[in-house]
C-alpha cells in the first residue's frame, strides 16, 4: 500500500515553527514527510531538519521523498527521548520542534497493523514493530479491572465496563485474534440504542492504541524536554487529536510559563518559578471548515505553539 497521509494544519504549523533559513529543526513525528518536506523547503543549505519516528517504515518513506534535500538527519526512535537523541547528535539546542501527535492514515488503513475498527486484521497497533507490546497481548493479559480503566480513562467510554467484562468472559473460551473479533466483541456490549453516536468501537480501539503505544503517561515530560531543548525565540509546535493530550500539552506549557506559586504572605519568591517562555495562542488552532471537509481526520486537531524566552 502506498504511505498516504495528508498533514494536517499544514500551513499553520509552518507559520507557527517561524523558520530561520539557517536553522535547526526537528520533525519529532516524520510520518511521511508531509510537514517535512515545506520545513526543508525553507531551510538553506546551512540549515539542519531532523526527522525522527518509531515507524521503520514512515522512515523509509520520508527519506525517499527528501532525497533530494541534502541538511536531512532520520533517526529510527521515539519524540519522547528527544533530549537524548540530540545529546547523541551533538546538537545542544535547536530552533524549532514540531510534533504531530496523530496517527497516519497509512497506519490507519494498512489491514496488518491492526488500527482500524472497519478493516480486520491481526490485533496490533504497534507504531514501532520493533517493540514487544501488541493490541493482542493486552486484550489477553491485562485483568479486567485495568482494562476497564484503560477504556475509561483513553477512550473516554461510559460502557467500559461492560466492554471489558465482555472481552474478559469471551478470552475465556478462545484467544482474541483480530480486529473484527475485538469489534463485535464491543458491539455486543454496547446497548443498541448509543451506537447511533458512531461506531462502537471506536473510542475502545483509540484506548488500546494508546496503551500500546504509551502515548499519554510521558507526554508532559516531553513536552517539558522540548521546551528546554529550544534556542532563545524557538517555537515548539504541537498538534493533538486526544482531549487527554490536549490538556497534557496545556498544562506543561502553562506551567512553563513559571508562575509563582508562592502564598501571598511570603515576602519573596520561594518556589523556584522560572519562566521558559510565551504561548503563541492562548487558544487552540484548530481546522478549517473547508480542511476539515476535505480531510476528516482534521477534525479533531488543535494546534498549540510555545515560544522560548
Amino acid at each position: 500500500m502506498e504511505f498516504n497521509h495528508k498533514p494536517v494544519l499544514l500551513k499553520q504549523c509552518i507559520e507557527g515553527l517561524n523558520i530561520k533559513q539557517d536553522g535547526i529543526y526537528v520533525d519529532g513525528t516524520i510520518g511521511g514527510a508531509g510537514h517535512s518536506i515545506e520545513i526543508a523547503k525553507k531551510l538553506s543549505k546551512n540549515g539542519l531538519l531532523i526527522g525522527i519516528d518509531r515507524d521503520e517504515e514512515a522512515l523509509s518513506v520520508s527519506k525517499q521523498r527528501l532525497q533530494n534535500y541534502t541538511n536531512v538527519k532520520f533517526v529510527h526512535g521515539n519524540h519522547d527521548d528527544i533530549k537524548n537523541i540530540l545529546y547523541d547528535l551533538g546538537i545542544p539546542k535547536v530552533d524549532g520542534i514540531l510534533l504531530d501527535l496523530g496517527v497516519s492514515s497509512y497506519q490507519i488503513d494498512t489491514n496488518e497493523r491492526g488500527f482500524s475498527y472497519m478493516q480486520n486484521g491481526d490485533l496490533d497497533m504497534r507504531m514501532d514493530k520493533t517493540q514487544s507490546l501488541t493490541a493482542k497481548e493486552i486484550v489477553n493479559t491485562y485483568k479486567e479491572e485495568r482494562l476497564s480503566q484503560i477504556i475509561f480513562e483513553y477512550g473516554e467510554e461510559k460502557f467500559s465496563r461492560k466492554i471489558a467484562k465482555e472481552i474478559c468472559r469471551y478470552r475465556e473460551k478462545k484467544s482474541i485474534e483480530t480486529t473484527k473479533e475485538l469489534v463485535d466483541i464491543i458491539a455486543k456490549a454496547i446497548p443498541y440504542i448509543d451506537k447511533k453516536a458512531g461506531h462502537p468501537a471506536k473510542r475502545t480501539f483509540q484506548a488500546i492504541r494508546i496503551e500500546v503505544n504509551n502515548e499519554i503517561e510521558p507526554l508532559y515530560k516531553t513536552v517539558t524536554e522540548c521546551i528546554d531543548s529550544l534556542n532563545s525565540e524557538g517555537r515548539l509546535c504541537i498538534l493533538t487529536f486526544h482531549s487527554l493530550e490536549d490538556r497534557m500539552v496545556k498544562r506543561a506549557y502553562t506551567d512553563a510559563l513559571g508562575k509563582c506559586t508562592c502564598p501571598k504572605d511570603v515576602p519573596y519568591c520561594v518556589c523556584g518559578a522560572v519562566c521558559k517562555g510565551k504561548i503563541i495562542n492562548k487558544k487552540p488552532i484548530v481546522a478549517s471548515e473547508e480542511e476539515q471537509e476535505e480531510n476528516s481526520r482534521s477534525k479533531s486537531a488543535k494546534l498549540r505553539i510555545f515560544e522560548r524566552e
